[in-house]
């Protein structure tokens, strides 16, 4: 059986003869290209992302797409008289994605092999392909979720949040203080098994282990009382995030078993794994147990090894690429200052 091939997050689209007939700069864009508005906004339903890579001028391509009502369909939108392979570039580091996760769709065949020259693992598509993107497996979602129905606004709260902290004068840890982040661990419930089984399938740089689990094995884990099974939100002045982390524990004889750690790449920066491993140090210390920590490393994940090293973390067990860690410190993490937590509804 061919395996499943890797969702895509992120579609960039081309204009000219892409998303509409003909090219603007010579009189034409009279029209959509058929099928390719419901394409966008469908996508946009599954949480899709959506972006631009547009050879054009600016300002009257984004007139036009307002004319055609799909202007907030795109985040950070590139286009100029750049290279395409450069403006796919921008908004992978801008959107923090990895290039197997993303998807450029263009009508011309030379910019589809210049940007599959310089971006090998992003999926290139023809124009005529648009109509039936929906009906392809890479992106097709098991389930639809209130995180990935909002997934765009949230995209769009990072982005004025990022270009609030570049205009920041003070350290990272001082602009977070000015956020009023607010940070719930919940025990996870039969209503959050949708958005977890999203977090473990769409999380991978910020993923301990790499494990999947059904759906059926997600419910037997929130209801185990040999388990710990919490999710984690996240809500600050620029607007709420969503459920953004993952914290599975297993209670052995010894020790607190940290057998998931997920948190989503677009709070990565934010503090929140530090939050969920301090809670876990705490969790430990109130059983009197030991923590440890199983990792897994796979392409992506090394952050999070060293965020296991950073919070004190020791090898103790070593098996090819599976390890064992043990919390090697006398007290619990605590909590990052600039992050207010309420663990009331976390249970224990």
């Amino acid at each position: 059986m061919a395996d499943k091939p890797t969702q895509v997050k992120c579609v960039i689209w081309d204009l000219d003869g892409t998303v509409w007939e003909g090219t603007l700069s010579e009189g034409g864009a009279g029209a959509l290209r058929p099928g390719v508005a419901d394409t966008i906004r469908e996508l946009d339903r599954r949480g899709i992302i959506q972006s631009i890579a547009s050879k054009n001028d600016a300002s009257s391509a984004m007139k036009k797409l307002e004319e055609f009502g799909l202007a907030d369909y795109f985040l950070c939108p590139q286009i100029s008289w750049d290279h395409k392979s450069g403006s796919v570039q921008t908004i992978l580091t801008t959107l923090n994605l990895k290039p197997e996760a993303v998807a450029f769709v263009d009508d011309n065949p030379f910019e589809r092999d210049e940007v599959r020259f310089a971006h090998p693992k992003v999926r290139a598509y023809d124009a005529d392909q648009a109509a039936g993107l929906p009906g392809l497996p890479e992106f097709s979602v098991r389930f639809i979720t209130q995180d990935s129905a909002n997934r765009r606004k949230m995209y769009q709260a990072d982005l004025n949040r990022q270009a609030a902290e570049q205009s920041f004068g003070g350290s990272a840890e001082e602009f977070l203080a000015t956020l009023n982040m607010r940070m719930d661990i919940s025990r996870v419930t039969e209503a959050d098994l949708r958005r977890v089984e999203e977090l473990t399938v769409r999380t991978h740089q910020l993923n301990s282990t790499g494990y999947t689990y059904s759906y059926e094995e997600l419910l037997a884990l929130s209801r185990s009382p040999d388990h710990i099974f919490c999710i984690c939100g996240l809500r600050d002045n620029y607007g709420d995030s969503g459920k953004v982390g993952l914290l599975l524990l297993e209670r052995q004889e010894q020790a607190l078993r940290l057998k998931l750690l997920i948190v989503s790449c677009r709070v990565m920066t934010r503090g929140i794994g530090s939050a969920l491993l301090a809670y876990a140090t705490q969790l430990a210390r109130a059983e009197g147990k030991k923590l440890q920590a199983e990792f897994f490393e796979t392409e992506h994940n090394r952050i999070m090894y060293i965020t296991y090293k950073m919070a004190g973390f020791e090898e103790v067990e070593e098996n090819g690429p599976n390890l064992l860690l043990e919390y090697a410190e006398d007290e619990p993490i605590h909590f990052p200052p600039y992050l207010a937590v309420d663990v009331s509804q976390a249970g224990g």
